[in-house]
Formats: C-alpha cells, structure tokens, sequence
C-alpha cells in the first residue's frame, strides 16, 4: 500500500491531492466527520478526465461541504462522488480506496495502484 500522508496532516474538512507513481491523475483525499474519502482528480465532464483544482489542493467549494470541479463549476458530494450540480449531473467521480492504519497513516490500497 502506498502511504499519502498522516491523518493529522488533514485537517477536518480539507481536501489534498498526491500524485501516486503509476497512476495517470492525481488521488484527492477529503476528511470529512472523522472519515476519509477518497476519488480520482478526473472530473467526469470530459472524455477522459480532466483535473479539478484551480490551484494546488483547492478541491473544495466555498462552503467545503462539496468537492468542485473548477473548469467548469460541476460539484460533487464529497461522500458518494455523485455529481449534484454542473454539466455532468448524474456521473460520478471515481472512487479510491484508502485506509488509515494503526500508526495514523493513510493509504491507498493497492488495488488502485497502477491504474
């Protein structure tokens, strides 16, 4: 499993993204009411994708409570990855598999590794 960061990196609230060796985009993680979510920074508007952030870990709307694609203004619930707003209403970010260890660390499980 490939580590990202320390849960205590990750304020409540707050989204980054880590690029990860092998994967095309970037994994963005939002912790969220003391749990981790985590999706691919490929919006879904697009063929293909396209990453979301206008600058570096800016992954969430105004109100933090929605992840946003700032290319063209789609939200996504932070907790299904549904879109609920924007141009690509019914499509669905795609999601990462994480997990937090023992030791506070959290980590992509390595089926989304080298995808």
């Amino acid at each position: 499993m490939t580590r990202l960061c320390d849960l205590d990196d990750l304020p409540e609230g707050g989204a980054r993204g880590f690029e990860v060796p092998g994967l095309a985009c970037k994994v963005i993680v939002v912790r969220r009411g003391g749990r981790v979510h985590g999706w691919r920074d490929f919006c879904p508007h697009y063929k293909g994708g396209t990453p979301m952030a206008w600058k570096r870990d800016a992954y969430l709307n105004g109100a933090g409570d929605h992840i946003a694609c700032h290319a063209h203004g789609a939200w996504f619930d932070i907790e299904t990855g549904a879109c609920v707003q924007g141009p690509c209403l019914g499509k669905r970010l795609i999601r990462v598999p994480l997990t937090v260890d023992e030791a506070g660390a959290v980590r992509l499980r390595q089926r989304e590794e080298r995808t």
